[in-house]
Order: C-alpha cells, then structure tokens, then sequence
C-alpha cells in the first residue's frame, strides 16, 4: 500500500512491517499505539522504524492512519480519568465524624 508520511511517499506491506518489527523490543505506552503480533508499541517507534525518519518528522496520526490501513489495530492515547475534587475543610470534618449510628 502506498501511503505518505512526512511528506514522503513509501510502499508499505503488513507482512514487511511485521518483519522489521519482530525482535524490537517495545516502549513504554505513552500515546497512541498499534497492535502488531501480541505486542503493543508505541505509534512513533514503529513509524521511526518503518520510515527510518526521526520521530519529529511525523506526527502519530500519520502513522496511525497508515497502520490501520495496513489492517493492525490501534489504540489512541489513554485519557486519564479527571481527579475527584478535594474536600472542603467542612466535608472532611463530617466525613471524620462519620454518620449517626455508626458504632
């Protein structure tokens, strides 16, 4: 399949992708990242590794549209969950107390 990343075109094949992933040791998961075999990699480090360009050539988006038209499947970045809001000095007096009943 032909697809252009870093305004430069390249040939892709899930097969050839697969191959020069294999013994490639994943990174951590900080962002959006792609299925290939039973490992999970980071978008850019496989994008680095298929193009041979320096991550900031690229964005993930790119390559994440490449990958999954290649048929791997991809994961956008997890969001994490928003922080409960912390107690007023008034909630945390009561919640210490407890509620009538408790023993």
């Amino acid at each position: 399949m032909r697809c252009v990343i870093a305004r430069f075109p390249f040939d892709l094949f899930k097969n050839e992708v697969e191959d020069l992933m294999k013994g490639v040791k994943p990174e951590p998961v900080t962002g959006d990242a792609v299925v290939i075999g039973r490992r999970v990699y980071p978008v850019k480090q496989v994008g680095e590794i298929i193009t041979r360009q320096d991550r900031r050539d690229f964005t993930a988006g790119e390559v994440t549209r490449a990958l999954a038209r290649l048929g791997f499947t991809c994961r956008p970045a997890e969001v994490p969950a928003p922080a409960a809001a912390p107690l007023t000095p008034l909630e945390n007096a009561s919640a210490m107390l407890g509620t009538p009943g408790e023993v």
